[in-house]
């Protein structure tokens, strides 16, 4: 029996190929350069794995690792912010380095002149009078899909984890409330903690595909003449 299933995938294998071939075809979908896909689409996929991953880690208990790290280090004041993505400079680093990587392709694909020409004469056209206007606004739309690519991931799980601790004061509040109370406040923290954990895996894994796909879109916008 074993001889014979040796060659069916497994559940963590055919998970891994839905992963892989839907990555691929949102890369092909939007980045057309199929020489820039080969790199692009690694990168789509890792970049959603790793989001994933960090995001993921706002299912351990908050006051787990916190609380590790005082121990460790003899701090009773030691300071640890557990899920990276919750922090305005993890998210934001990651929308840097994509953006980074638009500046390398947009150089690539269209020269260092090509490219510096487009800064001065999109999108208002190619005219002297034009050309502050047009880097003005090339400026502020680089800023603004950065920005809002880091922004729109640290937010919504910045606000899941605030939520959490939320949550989880209900429980501490508990045995302090009056014989009534006290259940009824500890078994609230229950149901919403568990409604709440379940619709998390939701949020944690949308906003790993929407981080990948401004990814995609913003390099493979990165490949377009204007």
């Amino acid at each position: 029996a074993r001889h014979a299933t040796a060659g069916v995938p497994g559940r963590a294998q055919a998970a891994l190929e839905i992963l892989i071939e839907m990555v691929g075809n949102q890369a092909k979908a939007i980045v057309h350069n199929e020489k820039s896909r080969k790199f692009v689409a690694p990168l789509a996929l890792t970049v959603f794995i790793w989001v994933f991953l960090m995001n993921s880690m706002d299912f351990l208990p908050v006051d787990l690792l916190p609380t590790l790290w005082r121990t460790m280090s003899g701090d009773p004041h030691a300071y640890l912010r557990v899920v990276p993505t919750a922090d305005l400079n993890g998210s934001l680093g990651l929308s840097i380095g994509v953006l980074l990587l638009c500046f390398f392709y947009g150089i690539k694909v269209k020269g260092l002149g090509g490219w510096i020409h487009e800064l001065f004469t999109a999108p208002f056209g190619n005219h002297p009078l034009l050309y502050l206007p047009n880097l003005a606004m090339q400026i502020i739309e680089y800023l603004a899909k950065t920005v809002s690519h880091g922004m729109r991931l640290f937010g919504n799980m910045y606000a899941g984890e605030l939520l959490f601790l939320l949550i989880a004061l209900m429980g501490m509040a508990a045995p302090s409330m009056s014989s009534i109370g006290g259940p009824l406040i500890w078994l609230g923290h229950v149901i919403t903690g568990s409604m709440w954990a379940l619709f998390h895996i939701f949020i944690v894994v949308l906003q790993a595909f929407i981080f990948m796909m401004l990814t995609l879109v913003y390099i493979g916008q990165a490949h377009d003449s204007h």
